[in-house]
């Protein structure tokens, strides 16, 4: 398959020298690049700010903001046959930037933050893409509940679902522990793992479900 794979955080910026992100590594995303090239698979790697290294054999879009990251999935989707949305994308961003480094007051300072655009969302409504769709949905309470309703609202064939108030596994971690929920139903536990691990168990699932489409 060719698989187009987002990872990693996005940084939206509020001045020249500070931002909003999140606490992604980019790790769950990289591993999932790096054993689906191990498989045979042609991958295109779509990556937020990370200080990790490019997957070997993949090719790699490095992007900065939400903005950017919309632009360069729309950009490559129809090249792919899977898409595997594993990146924390910013679900809001400054509505204005400052062209200047913001200096400290005495006051306090209002930020006002708009909605970013839905990635996920757009793959089906705006895309109109046909093939296989992962998404991650990173909980921190009603894990399986809302991760099940993300998949039917974003129309996905998958959903990874991880409990992100875990030190020990997820964000900021080398480990993960997630629930693959299928839209046919189906769904697997996999434990506490090496991200290389769980990126194998993921990956399987993909293969079985496009088998059956």
């Amino acid at each position: 398959m060719r698989i187009l794979i987002t990872a990693g955080p996005t940084r939206e910026a509020i001045d020249p020298v500070r931002y909003i992100s999140n606490r992604s590594s980019g790790r769950m995303g990289y591993a999932l690049a790096q054993q689906a090239h191990a498989r045979g698979h042609e991958v295109l790697l779509v990556s937020g700010p990370v200080p990790i290294a490019s997957p070997e054999g993949c090719r790699k879009v490095a992007v900065e903001s939400a903005d950017e990251m919309f632009g360069a999935v729309a950009q490559n989707i129809h090249s792919v046959d899977a898409v595997v949305m594993s990146a924390a994308v910013a679900d809001y961003a400054p509505v204005h930037t400052a062209e200047r480094k913001i200096k400290k007051s005495d006051g306090d300072l209002v930020i006002e933050l708009g909605r970013t655009r839905d990635i996920l969302a757009a793959v089906r409504d705006e895309f109109d893409f046909k093939g296989l769709l992962v998404g991650f949905a990173a909980e921190t309470e009603n894990l399986r509940e809302n991760a099940l309703e993300k998949m039917k609202r974003k129309g996905c064939d998958l959903v990874v679902a991880n409990d992100v108030s875990r030190r020990d596994i997820g964000f900021d971690s080398e480990y993960n522990e997630v629930i693959i929920l299928g839209a046919d139903g189906s769904e697997e536990v996999v434990s506490r793992q090496l991200k290389k691990v769980v990126a194998g168990a993921i990956l399987d699932a993909m293969q079985y479900c496009a088998e059956k489409k």
